[in-house]
């Protein structure tokens, strides 16, 4: 928090008013203007911190809600009532820290940022050996998962030497150096104010771009059962109506969903509307500020230009779907997109807090956020553990063994319990059904940290990070995540932990225990040898410049078609717009009871917009739940291929699966000639036609 230079104000003899009147105007014009700049320096954290305390808040109460048998929209009251009392509360002690204490003065994002303190000897064979490593692991990754003729121990190898050299180093540099008093570095009022514009860009800017995501006819459509029928579908919701056993892989440990269908119930608005134009731009600029605060702590200079380069590179890094830039925005309503693009950098940020100053406040914040995380998604439980381990494992090589015991319970106590008991009660937690396919650790750096010019810059920030970062407990962090990732890449690791675990299905998700954009925004941090700081401050930018140039060059663009993404000219669904409508005007046909048959993207798209309409294949993916060789499976999957002119079954495999599964309305494209030559043989009659685009014919059964 800046402060206020001393304005001196003259008396004016022709001024009637008091002397007494005279000095405190302008005092109180001082004060005010204090405490306005003091809250915009604070208002990254404010907004965050308080953001995951409401949403910790809200898990636990929708936990709770199951003992009580509580509709979500009595719980999400409750909710708003409790943060209104939190939030005075909340008010009133920082009026009193504020009264008590004045915060230092900052100045804006210089060369060095970091306290002057004497700098420890540095091992220069070790340091050089470590950024030949780090050098070698990179460009060999990167090259490697090019399917250039390249074996993967040469970067697995590599890659561990940087990682075991950088902590070894940082360890040495932490123990034989002095121990000075942790100062965190305080944003200044010009550093928040342009995180608070670049985040409400971001912000803005997810309003206008639509992923199509298969994964949504889950997550949003029970966003929309939800908001229906003020319920929680403790059992399957998409073949049945929470009659079926719900699919094992999705235990309803996660609260997101049910916060945005509260929501939309309370509010009174479509599930979709509320998530879509309500929530996402709210956590994207969460998300920007939470990868601004981290930034912020472990840049040792210049964080608002290694900001900078970090949103950029989740704008221009995109393309696959496993690709960062891909969870973010395109993703981001999706909890596993939030818990990665939010949740990942926060916990990092608040270990680092807890390592430095052991208070209170930062263990609650890393309870709340642990939380937070497994109210987004299950994933947390996963990943949650390796972070942690990798963060305390650092801390114990410098002899932190009881913070790290303490962060480690705090971090892992309820996600962890909350998935015991989850599975204890429930059975969930099952690998099968979900996408347990595996991927190799070749396989896992081509999808996450990308390959050819990308690749090298992601395997520099990697195996560079330790070095670069902000000295002792920034970088020690660093050091404990980047060997942790090394050790799983190592051929072989990542089988034998599919092979113990069985959870093949997230193995290819490890990288997300980094906090990657950060680690690429402190590239640019670098000191560059320079005779004078102005042209070190230009040799920074320039090497800003060519890692935001190698991005635009080298890697597919959030918005580019190549991503799965349209941009549209006004804020939308996250939909293909012609599947929206269709879906919409078969809702509000006068249908016959039973379920819907139709184009399996429709049959998608339909749940996200009405639960009313159940359908005979939400998605095939999901069938292995209820295993493929059933007759469930099979009926389904026969009748998908009917209703897409894909196959041409005969009218006497149809008809007893129309009837097994009790369909009433059959909507087919016009162009699917078999299916509307077929219709009227299985005793439905044409009753609805659709112009094009999406031309449509409809049948109902006959009564």
């Amino acid at each position: 928090m800046a402060t206020v230079d001393s304005i001196a104000v003259a008396p004016a003899d022709s001024d009637p008013t008091s002397g007494a009147e005279q000095a405190t105007r302008p005092t109180d014009r001082r004060t005010v203007a204090s405490r306005i700049r003091a809250l915009v320096a604070d208002a990254p954290a404010l907004l965050t911190d308080g953001a995951v305390m409401a949403f910790a808040l809200f898990t636990v109460l929708y936990h709770a809600a199951f003992l009580g048998d509580l509709r979500p929209s009595v719980t999400f009251r409750i909710w708003l009532v409790a943060c209104v009392l939190f939030a005075v509360v909340a008010l009133v002690r920082r009026r009193r820290r504020s009264a008590a204490a004045t915060a230092p003065a900052t100045t804006a994002a210089g060369e060095e940022d970091e306290p002057a303190v004497e700098r420890p000897a540095v091992d220069r064979r070790l340091l050089i050996g470590v950024l030949v490593a780090a050098a070698v692991a990179a460009v060999s990754a990167g090259v490697a998962a090019t399917g250039v003729s390249l074996t993967w121990w040469i970067p697995a190898i590599a890659g561990l030497l940087a990682a075991v050299g950088g902590i070894l180093l940082v360890r040495r540099t932490w123990l034989s150096g002095p121990v000075p008093t942790p100062v965190a570095p305080v944003p200044t009022v010009g550093q928040s104010t342009y995180a608070l514009v670049i985040s409400v860009l971001v912000g803005i800017s997810s309003l206008f771009m639509a992923r199509n995501t298969p994964d949504d006819v889950y997550y949003v459509g029970k966003s929309v059962w939800i908001a229906e029928r003020d319920l929680i579908p403790i059992n399957d919701f998409l073949f049945s109506e929470n009659v079926l056993p719900a699919m094992g892989s999705q235990p309803p440990i996660p609260s997101i969903e049910v916060f945005d269908g509260a929501f939309a119930n309370v509010v009174g608005i479509h599930a979709s509307s509320a998530l879509w134009y309500v929530l996402l731009p709210i956590m994207a600029v969460l998300a920007a500020l939470a990868l601004w605060r981290l930034t912020h702590r472990w840049a040792p200079r210049r964080p608002v230009l290694a900001f900078t380069v970090a949103i950029a590179y989740l704008y221009l890094v995109a393309g696959g779907d496993a690709a960062l830039g891909t969870f973010h925005l395109p993703r981001l309503h999706e909890g596993k997109g939030m818990f990665v693009s939010a949740v990942i950098p926060l916990m990092w940020l608040y270990l680092t807090e807890w390592f430095d100053n052991r208070s209170r406040r930062s263990l609650v914040l890393i309870v709340a956020l642990s939380i937070t995380a497994i109210g987004l998604t299950n994933t947390a439980a996963i990943i949650l553990p390796m972070l942690v381990g990798a963060a305390g494992f650092a801390m114990l090589l410098v002899g932190r063994w009881k913070a790290a015991v303490v962060a480690a319970v705090a971090a892992l106590a309820y996600p962890i319990g909350s998935l015991v008991v989850s599975r204890l009660l429930l059975g969930g937690m099952a690998a099968e059904g979900a996408d347990d396919a595996f991927f190799n650790a070749v396989l896992t750096y081509r999808r996450t940290l990308l390959f050819g010019v990308v690749g090298v810059i992601s395997g520099l920030a990697l195996w560079c990070g330790a070095l670069l970062a902000r000295r002792r407990t920034p970088a020690l962090l660093i050091a404990g995540a980047t060997l942790a990732l090394s050790v799983m890449f190592v051929p072989g690791v990542l089988e034998l932990m599919s092979a113990l675990s069985g959870i093949s299905v997230v193995l290819w998700r490890v990288p997300w225990l980094l906090a990657l954009p950060t680690l690429i925004g402190l590239l640019c941090t670098v000191r560059v040898p320079a005779p004078t700081p102005t042209l070190r401050r230009a040799a920074a930018g320039g090497v800003a410049v060519l890692l935001v140039a190698a991005f635009a060059l080298f890697a597919t663009p959030m918005w580019s078609p190549k991503s799965w993404v349209e941009v549209h000219e006004r804020p939308t669904w996250k939909l293909p717009q012609q599947r929206q409508k269709i879906a919409f005007w078969i809702k509000e046909l006068d249908r016959p009871e039973g379920m819907l048959l139709a184009p399996k993207v429709i049959m998608r798209t339909t749940p996200i917009v009405t639960s009313e309409v159940r359908v005979v294949l939400p998605r095939d993916f999901y069938l292995v739940e209820y295993d493929l060789n059933s007759q469930f499976a099979k009926d389904r999957l026969l009748l998908a291929g009917f209703a897409d002119g894909v196959s041409a079954p005969t009218p006497a495999e149809l008809a007893p699966a129309l009837d097994r599964l009790d369909v009433g309305t059959i909507c087919v494209y016009k162009g699917n000639q078999y299916a509307r030559d077929t219709a009227p043989q299985l005793g439905y009659q044409e009753f609805a036609a659709r112009k094009a685009p999406g031309a449509m014919i409809c049948f109902r059964r006959i009564a």
